[in-house]
């Protein structure tokens, strides 16, 4: 046994230093040619092919949809042949996923025939990042099968893993919150616990934007036939305090979607929103809030570079308002401009992924470019106003469990004469005892709502003294 040991090591030895000197000896073109023959002998006494599916295209824009649906029906059907597998949580933290890790391989069997597939990363030694944000490690799977099953293996077996591997991810996924750093996206578990029957809103309301939504949902053929790119804008506007943020939730919550934050003044320029869109995948809800704060696009249209007049000093030096004119554009961290938030929402690069929303908030719609809102582009306004009487009803059972009182009628009058939003109604009806009493937080509330009326009222009479006033000083 040790002399056969001992010959083997010897031959690898000689082999490798026979490789060497090949490699160092023998000019590049000889090797190539010599490398060319060789590959075609081995193609034909070797009888299995192979086919690599990459984590990235070559772009490396977006992740391989067919590597992720092969990652997903391996981790559900092939994961126990791993000898080193990868642990994450399932859908709401209630279990666990085990994916196979790098290195590994796995046997599958398709119609009787079998298959390998191996789990690989290629390193380039040094943790970096590219100007997408992927990491420069390359990752893939490589299926080897016998080459007389070829036809089975490309027309059948990698249509199935890709369907069954979808339907595996909408069955376990957790539902995720991304935000921007600059081009590159992050994300955490999205767990936020409203729907659209928790929301404060009238419901006729809520069942027409809900109709909506699962309308939009499934009308992949629509959108297609009638030559439009398959999404939808929604704006969402109102004072602040009235159920915006919520509304989010409770749409992602309806149609199962991730939901992409995108934070405009982190991104540098229209090069990098494009590069953010196009890694937002199918079945998201891509949302700008406050878009009238975000960045300084209202003005941008009306003249866009319209000069403002200079001043007696610059026109005495010019050197002066070319430096003016230098320190605003460093002080700008971003150069996204109006025209490329418009082609973000509906321009060429817009329809790279089909169901997606785009949903913007605003606190004053009246600041926003009408180009920016206009049908076609926010296809529906939801406005979110002041809490109603129905409103209020739907938050008294949330946070009271009550569906009627003694004490409604007041309130209903009430909320009819004075405008309030639900987050104050909310916080008047929110149990601030051990043991919470219904009654006293709608005593709260009532006494709220009648000291803002006073309040109110009091403001009114007020201006009108103004009024009055000025009135009559112009009169004199």
């Amino acid at each position: 046994m040790g002399e056969t040991l001992g010959n083997l090591g010897s031959a690898m030895a000689a082999f490798m230093f026979l490789w060497a000197m090949f490699q160092q000896y023998v000019p590049h073109d000889l090797r190539r040619y010599i490398e060319k023959y060789y590959q075609r002998l081995v193609k034909y006494f070797y009888p299995y092919n192979e086919i690599t599916v990459h984590e990235y295209s070559r772009d490396r824009f977006m992740r391989n949809e067919v590597y992720n649906a092969i990652e997903t029906y391996l981790s559900t059907n092939n994961a126990v042949q791993a000898k080193r597998l990868k642990a994450d949580t399932a859908k709401n933290n209630q279990s666990l996923v085990l994916t196979i890790d790098d290195h590994q391989e796995v046997e599958d069997e398709f119609e009787g025939v079998k298959l390998w597939c191996a789990s690989n990363a290629i390193s380039s030694g040094t943790r970096t990042f590219n100007m997408y944000g992927q990491s420069d490690e390359k990752r893939f799977y490589r299926l080897t099968f016998h080459k007389k099953h070829r036809d089975l293996i490309t027309k059948k077996y990698l249509h199935h893993v890709l369907k069954e591997g979808k339907a595996i991810n909408s069955r376990t996924r957790q539902r995720k919150l991304y935000t921007n750093h600059g081009s590159m996206w992050s994300s955490v578990v999205f767990d936020h616990p409203a729907t659209f029957e928790t929301l404060a809103m009238e419901a006729e309301k809520k069942r027409e934007i809900k109709e909506d939504l699962t309308s939009f949902s499934g009308a992949k053929d629509f959108y297609a036939r009638i030559g439009k790119a398959w999404k939808r804008g929604y704006l969402l506007y109102g004072p602040p305090g009235t159920g915006k943020s919520t509304m989010i939730a409770a749409m992602a919550d309806h149609l199962h979607y991730d939901v992409y934050d995108l934070e405009l003044t982190a991104v540098r320029d229209n090069s990098g929103l494009r590069r953010l869109l196009i890694q937002v995948p199918s079945k998201s809800i891509i949302v700008i809030e406050d878009i009238d704060c975000s960045l300084d696009l209202t003005g941008q249209r009306k003249k866009e570079e319209k000069e403002k007049e200079p001043t007696e000093e610059e026109q005495k030096d010019p050197n002066k308002k070319q430096v003016k004119g230098e320190d605003a554009e460093q002080g700008k961290t971003s150069k996204v401009t109006l025209s490329g938030l418009l082609n973000f929402i509906d321009g060429l690069w817009s329809a790279s992924n089909g169901e997606r929303l785009v949903v913007f908030t605003t606190n004053y719609i009246e600041k926003l470019d009408p180009a920016l809102i206009r049908r076609g582009r926010m296809d529906k306004h939801i406005e979110l106003s002041y809490c109603s009487f129905e409103s209020f009803k739907v938050l008294a059972s949330n946070y009271l469990r009550l569906d009627a009182h003694d004490l409604f009628e007041k309130i209903e009058i009430l909320l009819g004469e004075i405008k309030v939003t639900p987050a104050d109604v909310a916080e008047h009806l929110m149990p601030k005892t051990i043991k919470p009493d219904a009654e006293t937080s709608l005593k709260s509330l009532i006494q709220a709502l009648e000291m803002a009326k006073k309040e109110a009222k009091l403001k009114t009479e007020e201006e009108e003294d103004k009024e009055e006033s000025k009135s009559a000083i112009e009169d004199d």
